[in-house]
This record gives C-alpha cells, sequence and structure tokens, in this order.
C-alpha cells in the first residue's frame, strides 16, 4: 500500500520587511544577509496571528468538506505552542469543522517536530486504510531585537494531509535517524525568545547529515545519482548547501549541477518568508514541487530534517503521476504577490506587541489582518479565534 502526502497546504503572514533595509538599519553590510545566509525578505507576524492561526489558515485552502470527514488524526508539530496543556490541535479542529471522531494531538522536538508527526501519521494509515491525518507545521521564530539570531526569524505554516494513494508524494519506508543531547539552540518555558549557540548548531547540523547519509545508503544501497533532488530544513537558505556540498565532490558532474539547481529552487520560498522552524523542510519540497516546472512523475526526493537539540533523519519520497493536479500554486504566487512591505521602525513596533501575561482581557482589530483565521483577543486568559469564514 502507496502512503504519503496527499496535499499540501501553506500560508506566511501579510506582512514583511526587507532584509537590504534591516541590514542598513542594523549596520551591517546588506550582503552579509542577502548573500552570507540568503534570506532576501522575513515574514513579520501580526499580533492577530500565533502559530495556531497560522496553521489554520495553511489547512483551509486544502481541505474540503470529504477531508474534514475522513481525517481521524490532527497532529500539530510546533515549537511555539500557546498553552502548556491544551494542544494546538484541538483548537485547529475546531476552526476548520473536522469530523469529531478524531484525536488531535501536539508533538514537540525543536524543528523536527512536523517530521515526527509524519512518520506517526505514516503508521497510523497502515492500520487505517481509510482515514487520513492532518499533519501542521506551524511557528513564529524569534530571537529579539538586534540579536545574533534577529535575521533569522520568521513566521509560517505548512499544513499536509497523510493518506493511502497519495496524490502527491509517496513516502518511501527506508529511512535513517538519530539522537543526541545537544545544548545548541533552546527556549525555556519562561522565555519568549529562543537561545542558540549559532556556531555550534550549525556544526552540529552539518555533522548530523554526515553521519544520517551515511547510514542511510548503507540501508537503501542508493546514492546521489538516485536522486532528482534533496531537500532541506532551512533555518536559513545557505545551511542546506553548505551540509550537501561534501558530498557533491565524488557525484557525476551531471548528478552534481542537478542537486546543486534543484536545491536553489527549492529555496525560493524560504528566502522570501525566513525560518518557520518545524514546517521548514517542507516549505523547501513545496517550493521544489511548484517552482520546478520540469519535474518529473517517478522522481526521487530525499528530505533532511534537523531539529536543535538534537533529533534528525533523513528520509525520501517518489512523485506521483498527477501530482500538480494537487499543488495550489497560483493561490501561492498570489498570497507572496499581495503581502506588504513594513519599515524597519514599524517591525520593530509589531515585535514589540505582545499579548498579556497577567490575565487580563484584550480585544485585538482583526479587521486589519486579512487573514480567513486570526486571534481576537483574550478574556480570562483564554484565546479567542475566529473563523470569518465558518
Amino acid at each position: 500500500m502507496k502512503i504519503g502526502i496527499d496535499k499540501i497546504g501553506f500560508y506566511t503572514p501579510h506582512l514583511y520587511v526587507d532584509m537590504n533595509e534591516l541590514a542598513v538599519s542594523r549596520d551591517i553590510d546588506p550582503g552579509k544577509f542577502t548573500i552570507g545566509i540568503g534570506q532576501e525578505k522575513m515574514a513579520v507576524p501580526p499580533v492577530t496571528q500565533d502559530s495556531v492561526t497560522l496553521a489554520a489558515n495553511a489547512a483551509l485552502e486544502i481541505l474540503d468538506e470529504a477531508d474534514k470527514e475522513q481525517i481521524d488524526f490532527v497532529i500539530f508539530g510546533t515549537e511555539t505552542g500557546v498553552d502548556s496543556s491544551k494542544s494546538a490541535a484541538v483548537y485547529v479542529h475546531e476552526l476548520l469543522g473536522i469530523n469529531l471522531n478524531a484525536r488531535a494531538i501536539e508533538v514537540k522536538q525543536a524543528c523536527y517536530g512536523a517530521t515526527a508527526a509524519i512518520q506517526m501519521a505514516k503508521g497510523h494509515i497502515g492500520l487505517n486504510p481509510e482515514s487520513k491525518v492532518l499533519v501542521l507545521g506551524s511557528d513564529i521564530a524569534r530571537y529579539g531585537l538586534n540579536t545574533s539570531g534577529e535575521a533569522t526569524q520568521g513566521a509560517g505554516a505548512v499544513a499536509l494531509t497523510i493518506s493511502a494513494n497519495p496524490g502527491i508524494l509517496e513516502l518511501e519506508e527506508k529511512s535513517a535517524y538519530m539522537t543526541a543531547d545537544i545544548m545548541d539552540f533552546w527556549r525555556p518555558v519562561y522565555s519568549d525568545k529562543a537561545f542558540v549557540d549559532g556556531k555550534l548548531s550549525n556544526e552540529q547540523y552539518i555533522e548530523f547529515f554526515a553521519k544520517i547519509w551515511k547510514q542511510y545508503k548503507e540501508k537503501s544501497d542508493l546514492d546521489l545519482e538516485d536522486f532528482e533532488a534533496i531537500t532541506f530544513h532551512l533555518p536559513y537558505t545557505k545551511m542546506g548547501k553548505k551540509a550537501l556540498k561534501p558530498f557533491l565532490a565524488d557525484a557525476p558532474e551531471d548528478v552534481q549541477e542537478r542537486l546543486k539547481a534543484n536545491y536553489q529552487v527549492s529555496t525560493n520560498y524560504n528566502r522570501n518568508v525566513g525560518n518557520i522552524y518545524t514546517g521548514s523542510l517542507y516549505l523547501s519540497l513545496l517550493s521544489l514541487l511548484e517552482q520546478k516546472e520540469d519535474l518529473e512523475p517517478g522522481s526521487r526526493i530525499g528530505l533532511f530534517s534537523y531539529g536543535s537539540g538534537a533529533v534528525a533523519e533523513f528520509f525520501t519520497g517518489i512523485l506521483q503521476q498527477n501530482y500538480r493536479d494537487y499543488l495550489k500554486t497560483e493561490n501561492h504566487n498570489k498570497m507572496f504577490t499581495s503581502r506588504k512591505e513594513v519599515t524597519v521602525p514599524e517591525y520593530e513596533a509589531i515585535f514589540e506587541e505582545t499579548l498579556p501575561t497577567d490575565g487580563s482581557t484584550v480585544k485585538l482589530d482583526i479587521e486589519m489582518d486579512p487573514a480567513k483565521i486570526c486571534l481576537a483577543g483574550i478574556t480570562e486568559n483564554m484565546r479567542q479565534y475566529v473563523n470569518k469564514v465558518k
């Protein structure tokens, strides 16, 4: 039985800051942002968007009534959840009107969360071939103004339905993975901003890929020439290139050129959104599928997932015959072109606008936010979500 990704949705806020402008305001050579780390724009989430609303908006564009009835498991991967007890998946389940007879949980392991959710979903579909699983990867990356990590912030979500006989990508059985206790990135429960050892994190990402790639080759008997493309988790768009580069030298020249060219295509969306943590790898995959017009059905795609702390996995998928019929390329092009640029002072003001933590009631102006699903406020410590089209 084939199991894999049937549909993919994506959402990012309607505001962004230009990385050239941010660099100038921080007295930094713009090339360090646009070339050095490979970022052009950074999504800026208004206070009316959080990880729940981003995920719900991403899923809204792909789910039809049949999907909502078939989905019996919602798994929400995030490291910027909104509650330490209630899962973000429960909010999304209600906002989208999904079948009541469904499980809904939240999973966490830094940027690996959505990959863990997909592996859980595969097992569930194996036991329940007629059902579907909604997997959500949604995050807001926050390091703080004028910090070393500021240029790798971002916001967005990717939603995927996992099913038997998938429309887009059949997930193959073999994968390689590993875990090691590393303090390269973390966010204590008392902080709304992450802490990161950037140098260590880069080193560990590259080292994990090297070890896992070796393990995967031994398990599968496959090598680089067997792949049309390899997509990566991208905290910034140069990161995957650094990990892949040492292995390209041993591949035939045509394979090197193909993988490098397709890698570049896979970074297009991330370059204009920034880091979205759990959704980042799947935004890379989506960018490849929607922006590479001559990608042939039957192609094998590699996916490298890395979650600081650290857990990583390499797995693969085969593009299905009519996969383009399941993409929302036009929707995503419109979403990007309709975004509004904010100045650096405006971005800073939005960044500093946070929700009360003392139980205060607050009502937010959701009319200023064009998203269909928004956070409307807080009442008695309870978040108030609104689906404008429900």
